[in-house]
């Protein structure tokens, strides 16, 4: 006998309140209204800030892949990979405890990377802050982008 579609939906409806009820109410949940990477400390700046810093002077690090970075980067940006998090630091430690404002940006939506990034800085007492949305509130706001391996 198949099942009727009055039937199947009252099912699926049932599945996603109880869904979102153990959500609300369990100590592992999902904060539903807000970004899933962002932590307790996290500091994000929006894309007409982040412009702000950066004609401030402020140090931009891309945490995405090196060869994303060479394809296209934010003018002046330093490529600090999170999946190379530890060798990179290396080089450019002296640049990063001498700057005193720092933004961090990956990728966007999706992409962890430049909260991992900042939190690593933080553990070793460098603060920085992260573009929200990355590269794609940047480039959707029209700025400046610069190709190739050079800041």
């Amino acid at each position: 006998m198949p099942l009727r579609p009055l039937r199947i939906l009252s099912i699926l409806a049932g599945a996603v309140v109880l869904g979102l009820c153990w959500n609300g109410l369990s100590s592992r949940g999902f904060a539903l209204t807000q970004n899933a990477y962002i932590q307790e400390g996290d500091v994000q700046v929006d894309a007409p800030e982040a412009r702000t810093r950066l004609d401030q002077g402020a140090l931009f690090l891309d945490a995405r892949p090196v060869a994303f970075y060479e394809m296209s980067h934010i003018p002046g940006a330093l490529p600090l990979p999170e999946d190379d998090f530890d060798r990179a630091f290396m080089k450019l430690e002296p640049r990063l405890r001498s700057s005193f404002d720092i933004v961090v940006y990956c990728s966007g939506f999706g992409c962890e990377a430049s909260h991992l990034v900042a939190r690593r800085l933080k553990e070793r007492g460098i603060p920085a802050v992260v573009l929200a949305e990355g590269w794609p509130a940047w480039t959707d706001a029209g700025y400046p982008v610069k190709e190739g391996p050079r800041p």
